[in-house]
């Protein structure tokens, strides 16, 4: 939304204030669900004054994230040292045995992986909503392997501190790809959303993939955006 009348709230699109909204319907075709619409109803006029003074607290909020989410210590006070890379396992046949993990680096949370991490620069990123890895049983061999791996809820994380982190992680590590997989479920959908936003804000051209699992497990749709 150009005027900032519509914010992400808790995974969902919600209409701030209608003063905020000129009217004009631009929302409409760029929801991916068809879930906004327009209703005739006795509301405030629009505001354009109020409107400026909207978009610039947002944008002075926005630049304050980034840089929070850019300089902040690790929330849990580990010093930026532990963050780990490691080499891949060799390839191994498929003998019944465990299959080893596809992990090369260490940690995996959104919230406290720095966006200057140096095992994101120039990767294949797959950033994935918490339950995909328990959902989907191949998950190491088949979206894991050979991607540096952020891990983020859109429902119960913070949603606006982990959009400023990666719009500073795509804006600072030079990705060649970005592979958001969520879950079926609605609310998983802002994972999405965070991403095509994070890549706007950052100014990067990055090739952005979209992998859906049902919640049975099965992949449902690989959709580039």
């Amino acid at each position: 939304c150009a005027e900032g009348a519509l914010q992400m709230i808790d995974g969902k699109a919600k209409l701030v204030a209608e003063i905020y909204c000129d009217g004009l319907g631009a929302c409409l075709g760029e929801c991916p669900e068809d879930a906004i619409t327009i209703e005739e109803r006795e509301a405030e006029d629009f505001d354009e004054v109020a409107t400026e003074a909207h978009l610039e607290r947002q944008h002075i909020a926005a630049h304050q994230a980034e840089h929070q989410a850019a300089s902040a210590p690790l929330p849990c006070g580990c010093p930026s040292a532990t963050v780990a890379q490691f080499d891949s396992p060799a390839e191994e046949a498929d003998t019944g045995h465990s299959q080893p993990s596809r992990l090369t680096q260490w940690p995996v949370q959104m919230t406290l992986v720095p966006p200057n991490a140096p095992f994101l620069a120039g990767s294949d990123l797959l950033l994935t909503a918490d339950c995909v890895p328990y959902a989907y049983g191949n998950f190491h061999q088949d979206f894991l392997k050979d991607h540096a791996l952020l891990i983020a809820c859109p429902k119960l994380d913070d949603y606006g501190a982990h959009l400023a982190k990666l719009t500073e992680v795509i804006r600072q590590s030079s990705l060649k790809s970005l592979t958001v997989m969520r879950m079926e479920v609605p609310c998983c959908g802002g994972l999405t959303q965070m991403a095509l936003q994070a890549v706007g804000a950052s100014g990067q051209s990055v090739p952005l993939v979209e992998i859906v699992i049902g919640v049975r497990g099965d992949l449902q749709s690989v959709n580039p955006l």
